[in-house]
Formats: C-alpha cells, structure tokens, sequence
C-alpha cells in the first residue's frame, strides 16, 4: 500500500478531495455538491452543516475508493466566508460567502476613504463586500440580535477544523483574506478590528499553513473511517494552494485560475499594492505573499450563455463541446462584438458591485455564434484587465500557469493565449487547490518526498497567435473605456430595480 496525503478542497459550491501518493501518483478523487441560498436579493447563504457533511462524505468515498486510510488530511479553502457561532462552534445565522453583496455601500464609503487605504495597507485585502470585514460591519448595524451574542466569528474552514478539534484556529492564508489581519505583524489588526466594532478574541487563534494536529477523537476518526492520530495540516485559501500546486514561485510567471470565478496572481516576498485597483495580498506562508486579483465572472458566465442562449437546462459535457465547436466558426474578436462579462457585478480591478453585463458594436452581421465568441472573449478580456494591473505593480510576466477546468477546452485555451499574448502552461489540469494542499502537507510532514512528488514530466503548453493577438490589442483599449463610458448608466439602472 502506497502511502498517501488527502488534499481536501472546500469549494463554494462542492467539496473535493484528492487522494496523491508520496510518489506524485494520483489515486482517487471525489466530490459532493451543495447548494447556495439567496433569500433575498444580493444575499448569498449557505448551510455549513451541510458543507460539514460533503466533507465526511469525501472523507469515507474516498477511504472506500482507495481502500485504506491516508497518512495525512491538509485542507484548502474558499476564502472571506463568515459564520457567526456560539461558544460551542454552532451557527447562529446562515454562512455569508465571498459572493455576498449587501455591504455593498458600506465597503464603497470606505473604500474612497483614507481610513480605507490604511486598512488595505494594513491587511492586503481589498475593500469589497466580499471582505468579512464588511460583512461584520454590515452585521453589526442591521443584525445586532445575531451580531451581539456570537461567541466567535468564522470561516467554513474555521467551522469544519472546530468540528475536528474543537479549537478555534485559523490559518495565516485565509486571515488575510478577511481585511481583519496585519499581514506584516502576522496577528488581528487592532485597527481593522475596532473598525468592524470587536475585539480580537471574537476571532480565531493565527497559525502558520504548515501547522498541523494529530489528537482526533475517536469518534470522530471512526465517522471519517481513519486513525486517530492521523495528522491533520491546516493548510491556505484555495487562491494560495493554486499558485503553490500549479507550481508559480518564481519571478514572470503568474497563475490564472478559472473556476465558477476567476483569478490571476503572483508569488512575491513582499506585498504587492495598486491603491486604485486594489490587488491582494494573500498569505501563502509566515514568508510569501500570494498577490493578484479575483473576477466574478468566469465559469459562471458561460453556463449562463449555455442556458440562455443554447438553452441547455442540465449542462453536460457535450454541452461545452457544443459552445466551443460553434466558436471556433468565427474569427477572433468577433468581428468587432464586444460583451462587457460583468454580469455578476465585478470585483478586481473594477471593484463596483452595480455594474452588469452588455454587449456593444452589435451589427446585422452578426449571428449567434458571434454572440458565444464574444461573451467567451469578454471573459478572458475581464482577465487579461486584471494580468495587466498585476504586472504593472510588479514585474513582467511572460508566462502563465493555468488551472481549473477550462483548460479541458483547447478553444478557451488559446483564445485566452492570444488576448493575453502570453505562453501558458497547464502543470495540474484541475486540481491545483488540492494538490497545492498536498504540497504544504509534505512540506512539514515528509520534506523527503517534496522533489519527487512535485517533478512533472509532461506539461502541455499553449503558445499565443501573433495575429489574433495583434486583432485583440486593437480591440483591449475599447474593452477598458466602454466600463468608464457605461459606468453611470449601470448604476442607475442597478438603482431602478426594474
């Protein structure tokens, strides 16, 4: 028997667990989905108990499919949820996600504020609605019956290791995700925190991604079907464990990620700052910084187009190959369409919850399959607006790691290889959160086996066209200005509510 380290993957909308033996064979993978509420508008909940569930759930799936225990469990999390709990870790209120926005005013107030720019200094995290730090201020004026008496304020990570543990931890990766942590101080921001009207013991004890446990009760190791002593490492966000799974350490290369959103970040020993688009500054490690900026609009935009324009109800995989087949009948750019993706309202560089989908230039030539290239194009526009706001605060990137299941589309691929201009590589096709995990487990656990695991043989590569990324560097500058342009619009009609 191999044996083998679990990375456990906390999604917004499934959680994942992959199974990689100490010699970088993969073993298993499982996933169980669960559902996102919105109760009302720009409300985004969720049930944790049920999350908790899809975790034991992958737990014993896996344990089933493999055969035998792991060594070792490292988790990777979506960041900037929020669950307010008693003293006994159970919820008082539903868990608000990364995609809530009604803190929405609070965070804009704040943000054109010198009161913000210090925070954001202070933290690294941009000031957003999806910031807890605006969701505790949020709480606090409209839900002071939830807000007064929670014991603690959590993140689903936080929530599952108190399951495990019962101590309130939590790492240094998804701290610094909550616009409440001095990333250089490595503790709670006294600032941040009187901001958002508590104190620093209403939130979890700080520790390092390396840091890890190996007391289980027993019964709760029998309902995951393992030993009790088997080590359980904390682990970062999910942002984070991609940059380190995807293999992007180094100076000029960036990680992209594509999931239900999207994202583009660096690794730098340092935090890197755009006051104006906000970039981030996560925490891979007590020493490296994890930088970049997230999108709304990824993933979630083309199963929109599915839906809607293909008129797909349960999406397949024959559904993609559909949409892709019919995009590539027409030429890049478009000729000439051009879809704002900002469907979702947008977060990096953009920062404006009002904003909202369009498309523009629209010509009698133009048919439905003009529609599904532009709105593909849109999203990887959005992205490369991000790389671009990366790479002027930093360095100049001249390749690209991507991860996610996008990549499984040759089509998504290059047309994002040629709107960028730039070399991408795919090193883990879908799993880079997990397997990024996995890698932080091995880094404190069995630093022997750290070369082997991560030596890739293959790697596929997608080089960008010099034509079509001369046709899109024409079209880019538009895609920038038509946001300005169109600004004060969106918002009025956000405000109508019609």
């Amino acid at each position: 028997m191999q044996p083998y380290i679990l990375g456990i993957d906390i999604g917004t909308g499934s959680t994942k667990a992959v199974a990689v033996a100490l010699t970088g064979k993969a073993l298993g993978l499982v996933q169980n989905h669960y559902p996102i509420n919105s109760p009302e508008p720009g409300y985004s909940e969720q049930d944790p108990l049920l999350i908790w569930q899809a975790f034991v759930k992958c737990m014993q799936e896996i344990t089933d499919q493999i055969g035998y225990a792991p060594a070792a469990v490292s988790f990777s999390s979506a960041m900037h949820s929020i669950i307010p709990v008693d003293e006994r870790g159970a919820p008082l209120s539903p868990m608000i996600t990364w995609a809530d926005s009604r803190s929405e005013h609070i965070a804009q107030e704040l943000r054109v504020s010198a009161q913000g720019s210090e925070i954001y200094r202070i933290t690294g995290t941009p000031i957003h609605a999806m910031s807890p730090l605006c969701k505790l201020i949020w709480l606090r004026t409209h839900k002071p019956e939830v807000f007064i008496p929670t014991d603690k304020f959590i993140s689903i990570k936080e929530f599952i290791w108190f399951k495990l543990f019962g101590s309130f931890e939590i790492d240094y990766s998804i701290a610094s995700a909550t616009g409440l942590f001095d990333i250089l101080k490595l503790d709670w921001s006294t600032e941040a925190c009187a901001l958002a009207g508590i104190s620093a013991n209403k939130l979890s004890i700080p520790r390092n991604t390396t840091y890890y446990r190996d007391d289980l009760n027993r019964d709760t190791a029998a309902l995951l079907n393992i030993s009790p002593q088997t080590s359980f490492v904390i682990g970062a966000s999910d942002g984070c464990c991609a940059n380190l799974g995807s293999q992007t350490t180094g100076p000029g290369i960036a990680a992209l990620t594509i999931g239900t959103s999207g994202a583009v970040r660096i690794t730098s020993p340092k935090p890197v700052y755009n006051f104006a688009g906000m970039t981030f500054n996560y925490l891979l490690n007590q020493d490296t910084f994890v930088c970049g900026g997230a999108v709304n609009n990824g993933g979630i935009t083309i199963n929109w187009l599915l839906q809607n324009f293909l008129q797909k109800e349960k999406l397949a995989p024959a559904d993609y190959d559909e949409l892709f087949a019919t995009i590539d009948t027409i030429p890049a750019a478009s000729n000439g369409l051009i879809f704002l993706p900002y469907l979702y309202g947008e977060r990096a560089p953009l920062w404006d919850t009002q904003t909202s989908g369009a498309f523009l230039n629209i010509k009698p030539a133009h048919t439905r399959a003009h529609f599904l290239r532009a709105t593909l194009e849109g999203v990887c526009f959005a992205l490369y607006d991000v790389l671009k706001t990366v790479e002027d605060a930093s360095v100049n990137i001249t390749q690209v790691n991507i991860s996610g299941g996008f990549v499984s589309s040759a089509t998504w691929t290059q047309i994002l290889a040629d709107i960028t201009g730039k070399r991408l590589v795919v090193l883990q096709p879908e799993d880079a959160s997990a397997v990024g995990a996995i890698y932080l487990a091995v880094q404190v656990l069995h630093p022997e086996s750290y070369e082997q695991l991560t030596h890739i043989d293959n790697q596929t590569v997608i080089e960008p066209s010099a034509q079509n990324h001369e046709r899109y560097s024409k079209l880019f500058p538009t895609f920038k200005k038509l946001y300005r342009d169109l600004m004060d619009s969106m918002h009025r009609l956000h405000e109508l509510d019609i």
